[in-house]
């Protein structure tokens, strides 16, 4: 039972089917159905005039920034935000741009964050603020979604001060779930935004990356300098029309799935959770007195995969491939693994091997 992440999911029967029967052709030439059809389903979903169709989020993100961007422009973002934290310093290794972070805890910006990082353009000691990214949700603020009336009024202060806005939606869908707010309208202030279909979604590979006709011809040139030229990409094209189509509607059961487990947490001595604080399918757990790596190892004995993202914090995801009974096998092993009496007496001399940590770091018992 692998609650590491989203990211695990695997291609459903129908999926694969899709993928074995795709109708495809050369992406890079423009002449692969399937990825046109995916293309133009997901553009009418967000409500944007064109898409693109992406080996990863990681270069969605990206190619959005680089297309914003000019060398030396600076983009603007909450610190915890995928763009600054996990995509290898990408904005500076390949386009120059700088990055300006603030710190909310709960991950939910507000205008004045980007109010108080704003640059005076005309000034040449200074960048030219040319984006502000938001994630939405926000994962390590524990998938907190970011409301539609907050997300509007950056947007509209962005193209008040002629800044664009760049929404990273890798879990788009569940915003849309948690908030019953469709995704166009949560998105509709924004000049581009980006979604995952290899997360809750389903789908084993891809994301889209849409906006206006024009951003979205200046990122496919991006998109082919980062190598993310696809030929043949109809094949998984298949597997993300499924997963646009029949993914959203099975989320609100992972954020159902995701509460209930956050509820038998907190009361599992050792483990420190609100409840109240999960939205959608991540449930971030504190730890004390007793350290993640030796959760993460008593739980893998017994078959349950679990992320420790600090060495006295874990994180759960909830996704289409853990049903109830999946969750209910969980649940009675973290009553084991609560109830273990050498757990918080085992040191680190007693974890063996090296626990690679979400923040980058590994953690190794010394």
């Amino acid at each position: 039972m692998d609650f590491r992440s989203d990211t695990v999911t695997r291609p459903t029967a129908e999926m694969r089917r899709a993928m074995a029967e795709a109708v495809v052709g050369d992406d890079v030439l423009g002449d692969d159905p399937t990825v046109k059809a995916l293309e133009e389903a997901f553009a009418e979903r967000v409500g944007k005039e064109a898409a693109m169709f992406l080996p990863s989020g990681t270069m969605a993100n990206v190619c959005a920034i680089l297309t914003h961007c000019r060398p030396g422009d600076e983009a603007v973002m909450e610190e915890g935000t995928h763009s600054f934290r996990y995509e290898g310093g990408a904005a500076a290794r390949l386009g120059g741009i700088q990055v300006w972070t603030f710190v909310r805890e709960n991950g939910v910006p507000e205008v004045e964050d980007f109010r108080s990082r704003i640059r005076n353009g005309s000034d040449p000691h200074q960048p030219r603020t040319a984006l502000f990214i938001v994630e939405n949700t926000h994962n390590l603020a524990g998938g907190r979604v970011v409301p539609k009336e907050r997300l509007d009024a950056v947007g509209d202060f962005a193209h008040e001060r002629g800044v664009k806005l760049h929404v990273d939606g890798a879990r788009l869908f569940n915003a849309e779930a948690a908030s019953g707010i469709p995704a166009a309208e949560l998105v509709s202030k924004a000049d581009s935004l980006m979604c995952c279909l290899s997360k809750g979604l389903g789908a084993p590979v891809g994301s889209l990356l849409a906006g206006e006709e024009a951003f979205i011809q200046e990122a496919r040139r991006v998109r082919k300098a980062l190598g993310g030229g696809m030929r043949q990409a109809g094949i998984l094209a298949a597997a993300g029309l499924i997963a646009l189509k029949d993914g959203p509607a099975a989320l609100a059961a992972d954020h159902a799935r995701a509460k209930k487990l956050a509820m038998v947490l907190a009361d599992l001595p050792g483990f420190v959770i609100d409840p109240s604080e999960v939205e959608t399918n991540m449930v971030y757990v504190g730890l004390e007195g007793i350290s993640g790596p030796a959760v993460v190892e008593a739980c893998g004995k017994r078959g349950l995969l679990v992320l420790a993202v600090r060495e006295d914090r874990l994180r759960f995801v909830l996704h289409r491939d853990l049903d109830d009974e999946a969750l209910g096998q969980a649940i009675q092993i973290l009553n084991e693994v609560a109830k273990d009496p050498f757990l918080k007496q085992r040191g680190k001399a007693q974890i063996s091997g090296k626990f690679p940590m979400d923040d980058g770091a590994t953690w190794e018992p010394s």
